[in-house]
């Protein structure tokens, strides 16, 4: 999934870096006019159109408005960026500053980014705490830039997981719509591996609180000593050293 996500969001990066050319003059109006526009989605949507790593998957860039306050001086030239801390990917912004006009000038134009790839979803509305099975998914096309978190791809990662929250029909499912793991209770005997460069030493001990997947996790060695590790397995507590 991590190398699927890398191509979808190398392809956004791509139609928002094809931003960056030459633009009719804008006028001096709070808001992109219509022919700078339609100059900037264009050439968004040729380079994401370009060949990729992905077959079939399809991005689609909506811009936003301008803030409808400002009063920008007429420009020859927009060049077009990514504003730190942004990412061309869901819900973001670019910045656009003028370099060929009788006033520099710097402004920040919403944009949103689709990025449209198929994954699987659930089949039907089903109500938080259900368990999933195989049978509650299909194959379906989704936006993986609607939210924070990239969908799970893979349909075998989620079989045996229970809901989180109630998800209506067509959705696909992310980490945070899932519950997590309990992979041992307070009390059980448990593994802890102690893993370090080109090493990993094991003991056993009792948990001292449950062992939810990923996190930290108290363990009573058999020698007294108390660890603190991160449940990742049934019954299996890691620490990175």
């Amino acid at each position: 999934m991590t190398s699927l996500l890398s191509c979808l969001r190398h392809r956004a990066l791509g139609a928002l870096a094809a931003l960056a050319v030459a633009a009719p003059a804008v006028a001096a109006e709070p808001q992109i006019d219509a022919e700078l526009g339609a100059t900037l989605q264009r050439w968004t949507l040729e380079r994401a159109d370009q060949a990729g790593p992905l077959a079939g998957a399809r991005v689609e860039v909506q811009l936003g408005q301008l803030d409808p306050r400002l009063r920008l001086a007429p420009c020859g030239r927009i060049e077009p960026y990514l504003p730190t801390g942004s990412r061309p990917w869901g819900r973001t912004r670019v910045g656009l500053r003028c370099t060929d006009g009788t006033a520099k000038w710097n402004v920040y134009l919403p944009v949103t980014v689709q990025v449209f790839a198929r994954a699987p979803v659930l089949r039907e509305p089903l109500p938080a705490g259900t368990e999933l099975n195989a049978d509650h998914f299909t194959e379906g096309e989704v936006d993986w830039a609607e939210r924070t978190a990239a969908p799970i791809a893979d349909e075998q990662a989620m079989v045996g997981r229970l809901l989180s929250r109630p998800l209506a029909a067509g959705q696909a499912l992310r980490d945070t719509d899932l519950q997590r793991r309990v992979w041992f209770a307070a009390g059980d005997r448990v593994k802890v591996t102690a893993l370090g460069p080109g090493f990993r030493v094991s003991t056993e001990g009792q948990a001292l609180s449950r062992g939810l997947d990923g996190q930290p996790v108290r363990v009573r060695t058999e020698a007294g000593r108390v660890l603190t590790g991160t449940a990742v397995a049934d019954r299996h507590v890691e620490m990175p050293l």
